[in-house]
């Protein structure tokens, strides 16, 4: 994760927080507004859905060839799969 977006994860744990002052709330959404308008703000969210999205699949199909509810066919194409990407 790049430096724009964990600020704005600090900015959020400030939104948060019912120790931080009203005054510093309003700063912190202003702050995330700025934040989120970068271009390279924008760029790193996306690459790190994309990364995260196949995450999700992979563990998905690792399930699937524990499940025994799950047939041999879906076994092997759930393996095929993890083995293109490079996961198993």
């Amino acid at each position: 994760m790049s430096l724009p977006t964990r600020q704005i994860g600090g900015h959020k744990a400030a939104l948060n927080n019912p120790n931080v002052s009203d005054e510093a709330k309003e700063h912190s959404r202003q702050a995330i507004e700025d934040l989120e308008a970068q271009p390279e703000t924008q760029e790193t969210r996306a690459g790190y859905e994309e990364d995260k999205d196949e995450v999700r699949q992979n563990a998905g199909y690792k399930a699937t060839l524990k499940n025994p509810n799950v047939s041999q066919e879906a076994k092997e194409h759930a393996k095929d799969i993890l083995e293109e990407r490079g996961a198993i």
